[in-house]
């Protein structure tokens, strides 16, 4: 496992989270857990990826209002 730092709990991380998912998929692609498991374990996946969807669409969001105020600022300049 790579050294990463560690964030304070309720602090929300988007490559932990990712590098969550992947340690749960990995954990489905076995094939050795029980389907009760299975399911919880899909069930957070997917709940993880839809944060950090959510996570990327904001800071889309972000850059394009940025770029915006840049284009704008550069349009009164000159």
């Amino acid at each position: 496992m790579s050294k990463s730092r560690q964030t304070p709990p309720n602090q929300w991380n988007y490559e932990e989270t990712i590098a969550q998912v992947e340690s749960l998929v990995a954990e489905i692609e076995t094939g050795d857990i029980e389907l009760e498991a299975l399911f919880d374990k899909f069930t957070l996946a997917v709940e993880s990826l839809r944060q950090c969807e959510t996570f990327l669409d904001q800071r889309q969001k972000q850059m394009q209002l940025q770029i915006e105020i840049l284009n704008d600022r550069a349009g009164q300049v000159e």
